[in-house]
This record gives C-alpha cells, structure tokens and sequence, in this order.
C-alpha cells in the first residue's frame, strides 16, 4: 500500500535584502520536490513581514532575465495553528478565518535576518511544527558572524583576525586595530548573506564607504583580516543516519570577479565554475570535511549546513563561516556538491524533509 501524501509548508521571502534570493530558492524546491509524496502550501512573506498564500509553480518563481522574483502579498493571509494542539495552519481572507490544510513538516527556505536567523524557527517551535534545519540558537548564532566566530574559536578552530564595529561606533574609532589586521581586508554585514554588502579593501582610504555599504545591510559590521588562499566550500548533512559531509569544492571566478560576489553567485555563471572534488591533496580534503563537521557541531547545527574555509598554497585551512540555509537552487553550491556524491536534488530534498520529522518537537 503507498504511503498517504503528506504536506510540507514552503516558506519563503522574507524580510532581509536576500528576499529575491529566497524566492529563487523556492522555485528550485518547488520544481523538483515529489508531488507524488507532498502536498505543497506555498507561503510567501512580504518584505513587510505578512504571510499570504502564494502560487505553488515553480516557473513564478524563476530567475529570469528580467530580474529576480519576489513575493506581491495577497488577500489570503495565512495563520500557523492556534497551538501546538493542532496541526491545522488556516486562512485568513476578509476577516474570515478558515481552516487551510493539516501541515506536517515546514520548509524554510528563509535567507538572512527575520528568517535563517532563528526568529522564524521560534515561532514555528511556539507552536510544535516541525521543520527543515538548524533550531533557533544555531539558527541565530550562524546568522551572527561575531559570534559565530566566538563559537568556532571555543572549539579551537581556525579563524581569521577581525574587527567589530557595532551600531553608533565608527570605523574612525578602530583605525589602530584595522590598520594592524593589514590589508587587503574585507568588510562584511555582520548578519547577513549572499555576499551581499561585503566589500574588499586594500587601504584606509576605503574603509569607510565600505562600512557605509555594508551598514545597508546591518549596523553591525566586521572587518576581517584578508585570507590568502583558494575559497573551499563543504556541504554537512544532517540526516536520520548521522551527519555526512561532501567532498570539498572550490569556487573558480573570472572576468571582472576578484571574489565570489553577489553578481558572480546569480548573474554571471558564465564566469563561475564549481571543482567538485577540489583539486587539492587527499589529506587536505580529510582535514577541511572534518573542519567542517567540527564547525558543523560547534553552531548545533542540524540538517543542512554548508562551511566555507579559505586554503592557503602551504596547506593552512582558515574556517570563514558556516550557512545554515545555504543557497538552495538547483544551481548553487550545496545541492551540486551533494549530485556530485550521487544524491540528485530531489532526493536532498526527500532527505532533509524525512529527517525533520524524525525529531521531536518542543526544545531543540
């Protein structure tokens, strides 16, 4: 007898700047999850934080050459049950509220603050519905550069030098300090993604509009030390048969790209090309998966994680962060590592799913 289908929630959107970011994300799952197995309710959040009911076709929410989607709220506001008695999630339309559907799992596909920042996962936990990834202090020390490099430095692991600089200070304040981690650096949103906002600098002169852009993103703002070295990339999953990590792959940009950037990652894949396995000596290989378990366990993450690390021409590895919603498209880094090890982007997604029902609800 085939199992009944059962319903996901996909969230998706949000309040940050990676909104369109996460709308992409969605299209992928939403293209390639078996609805043969799922009911799909597809729940978009406005950049002014409502929940609306949205369209369940992945081709709404493709990457076009017209820009990136993003979630237009409608008049079917969607509510999360009324206690973790029920499973029940309802509509919300004209001051009506009615029942929507019986939801078994939740998908969010959230990018950035207000999102894969433990907020959503808290609310979700307040009323016992179980979800894909990391819980809410994972969630919101991932999310946290400062203090995810708190956490990594408690394990003993390999971080680079910085400086924070926290709402009302200025950069003016902390010129010894920079000057001393040398340069070139790079100034970063301390909580934010998609390389948005992160600016490399090679002098003082540039400091501070680079702290003025990334403050668009966050008012806090890391300055980092500049790692030489290739960008190694690990994706950790957590599923019902232990944590397993990917091989390392490396990000190889050209033409006008002298890092990684937001530009590179979505519009310009003609100069992006994934090395999967990286081409790097076995045991280095070893060393940077099990950096990357180390950093995985040091957040408590759970499901999905991928951890960047810089590798320098001497071998030395340098963790620079862990994402606990990485991106999720079937073009980006994490599922591609994983197709490389023989899981297609459907089965990831069955996988993440079915082990986000496996745990228990409540405190995580």
């Amino acid at each position: 007898m085939s199992q009944p289908r059962r319903t996901v929630a996909i969230l998706f959107g949000g309040r940050s700047s990676e909104h369109e970011v996460s709308c992409t994300t969605a299209g992928g799952v939403l293209g390639a999850i078996d609805r043969d197995r799922w009911n799909i309710l597809a729940v978009g959040i406005g950049r002014d934080g409502s929940w609306t009911l949205q369209s369940d076709d992945p081709s709404d929410w493709a990457l076009t050459d017209d820009g990136m989607p993003h979630v237009v709220p409608s008049r079917h506001g969607v509510l999360l049950p009324a206690s973790a008695d029920t499973s029940t999630w309802r509509q919300a339309e004209d001051g009506v509220v009615t029942a929507l559907a019986d939801v078994d799992v939740a998908f969010p596909l959230l990018h950035g603050p207000w999102g894969e920042d433990g907020t959503v996962q808290g609310a979700l936990e307040l009323v016992d519905v179980r979800y894909v990834g990391s819980g809410v202090l994972a969630s919101a020390i991932g999310m946290d550069k400062q203090f995810m490099k708190a956490a990594f430095r408690a394990r003993g692991l390999p971080v680079a030098d910085d400086v924070v600089i926290s709402p009302g200070e200025v950069p003016a304040d902390f010129r010894d300090s920079i000057e001393a981690l040398g340069y070139p650096a790079f100034v970063k949103p301390a909580r934010a993604g998609s390389s948005m906002g992160i600016s490399r600098v090679d002098s003082w002169d540039g400091i501070e509009a680079a702290v003025a852009d990334a403050v668009k993103h966050d008012p806090k703002v890391l300055v980092e030390r500049g790692m030489s070295g290739r960008e190694i990339e690990t994706a950790v999953l957590g599923a019902r048969d232990g944590v397993r990590t990917s091989m390392p792959g490396e990000i190889v940009t050209g033409g006008d790209h002298r890092f990684y950037d937001f530009q590179a990652k979505y519009f310009d894949s003609a100069h992006v090309r994934l090395d999967c396995p990286a081409d790097i000596p076995a045991d280095d290989a070893a060393r940077i998966r099990a950096l990357a378990a180390r950093a995985y366990a040091a957040v408590a993450a759970e499901g999905i994680a991928r951890v960047d690390v810089f590798y320098a021409p001497d071998g030395t590895v340098t963790v620079n962060e862990i994402n606990t919603m990485p991106g999720f498209t079937p073009t980006s880094m994490y599922p591609r590592m994983w197709a490389e090890a023989g899981i297609s982007y459907p089965e990831l997604i069955e996988e993440l799913l079915e082990a986000a029902l496996s745990r228990s609800t409540g405190l995580r």
